[in-house]
């Protein structure tokens, strides 16, 4: 998943959102968000829908594995 943080890193700021702001909306620990954002960290599969959810792409291509977002 080596696409996921550079992913995760450009939606939340293309929302304006810091990375406190981002994982309060999804109900995640903001040290878990950050160690996402940064590849420390590889989501559960849970956390992974629930990411895409809030940012309202798929799955494919938060993880890297497709370049279209619906």
């Amino acid at each position: 998943m080596t696409k996921l943080p550079e992913r995760l890193r450009a939606l939340r700021k293309s929302q304006h959102l810091t990375q406190a702001e981002a994982a309060k909306e999804m109900g995640l620990v903001y040290i878990s968000y950050r160690r996402y954002e940064t590849g420390e960290r590889e989501p559960d599969a849970s956390t992974l829908v629930r990411m895409a959810d809030f940012y309202q792409v798929t799955l494919d291509f938060l993880v890297g594995r497709s370049d279209r977002r619906d």
